[in-house]
């Protein structure tokens, strides 16, 4: 009958080596499209194993774990680039690709990332500790890409450190599929700063302008950093923050970023739009899926509690959205009066304006009164 094995483990077989791997490809060849996970971990495989491992990949279009960690690839571009090729090619879709303490250096990483990106899930570096900010440069440039599937990405003991840091950073915005990131010091030589962190920080929330705020990443939710002994080291409070909006309020955690960061929305530049007249109903739209902003909440590590996302009220909330739509539509009397419709969208936005001001002002003379009643019952 035919062999429909799964699974096939030959890690830490270390006498197989480059020429135990030749014969991989006859001996898969009846096994192969039924075969999920191949662990050929810690064999002494080269760069010539590596081709022939590669070899006898086409036949396993199942494949979803592939483990050649702890081989030694330092002088393997050419079998890293063969593997790249092979996910490009076949369209393989790998779940996990493992790749942990087999000394890539640079020049492998650039072979490697030129299709690994776009075909994995969960990808593992680990270890590789000759790789430098040059190698990092390209896979920054890597996951930056709208094709890029990675979701997990594991570079402990690579020595990132702050320009590192900074160039992943790079990568970060843009990316739409990067949920976990775990980073370490290398034996404490190459530490990771707050000039680091900063960087990291404007790719999770840019407050240049609120169309960078907005293109900033909001799918990375977690990131661990791993010191020296071993226990994972606090990131900064904006950082933590900006992570937990990521993870638990994925929904608005763009207008929750941009409500932080721009206490005044200026309208003046859509007032330079040709169709300025149609942006106003969009606005107001805006600001009404925004309004649940105001009530999320996330947890706070050094609290132990939860707490509010942003510090506040509804009339705040509501007098931030009536001076934005305020300003935009005293911004434009003249291009309204060159249009009857136009004029009839900028009147009935004046009436809104004005109705919700009416309605702030009566709720604001409620609270008043009960705050009096309350005084004058303690009195």
């Amino acid at each position: 009958g035919v062999c429909k094995l799964k699974e096939l483990h030959l890690h830490a077989n270390n006498y197989i080596g480059n020429e135990g791997v030749d014969v991989l490809p006859n001996g898969l060849r009846g096994i192969g499209s039924f075969l999920t996970v191949l662990e050929m971990g810690n064999n002494s495989i080269g760069n010539d194993g590596l081709l022939a491992v590669v070899e006898a990949l086409p036949t396993c279009t199942s494949l979803e774990t592939l483990n050649l960690s702890g081989n030694d690839f330092s002088s393997a571009a050419a079998g890293l680039g063969s593997l790249s090729d092979w996910l490009q090619r076949h369209e393989v879709n790998l779940h996990e690709l493992k790749l942990s303490h087999c000394r890539i250096n640079d020049e492998g990483l650039h072979e490697l990332f030129q299709g690994v990106a776009n075909h994995c899930e969960e990808l593992y570096l680990r270890g590789n500790e000759t790789i430098t900010t040059v190698g990092l440069r390209y896979l920054s440039d890597s996951i930056r890409s709208d094709s890029c599937r990675v979701e997990s990405l594991d570079l402990e003991f690579i020595p990132i450190g702050d320009e590192g840091l900074e160039v992943l950073a790079q990568g970060l915005v843009g990316n739409q599929s990067l949920t976990s990131l775990q980073l370490g010091d290398l034996h404490g030589d190459v530490l990771i700063t707050s000039t680091g962190w900063l960087a990291f920080s404007k790719a999770l929330c840019d407050t240049s302008s609120v169309n960078s705020t907005y293109l900033s990443n909001h799918t990375i939710c977690k990131v661990w950093l791993v010191g020296e002994d071993g226990e994972i080291i606090s990131q900064p409070q904006d950082v933590y923050l900006y992570l937990q909006l990521n993870e638990q309020h994925p929904q608005y955690v763009a207008r929750c970023k941009i409500l932080m960061s721009h206490r005044h929305l200026d309208m003046t530049p859509f007032l330079q739009w040709k169709w300025k007249l149609k942006f106003l109903p969009l606005a107001v739209a805006w600001f009404e899926r925004a309004k649940p902003c105001t009530s999320l909440t996330i947890h706070d590590e050094d609290l132990d509690s939860t707490r509010r996302v942003l510090d506040e009220s509804n009339d705040a909330f509501q007098s931030r959205a009536l001076s934005a739509m305020y300003e935009f539509v005293r911004g434009m009397p003249m291009e309204v009066m060159k249009s009857r419709s136009g004029l009839a969208v900028a009147a009935a936005y004046d009436e809104k304006i004005a109705r919700i001001e009416e309605e702030n002002k009566i709720a604001l003379e409620q609270r008043d009164r009960k705050i009096e009643e309350r005084d004058r019952r303690i009195e």
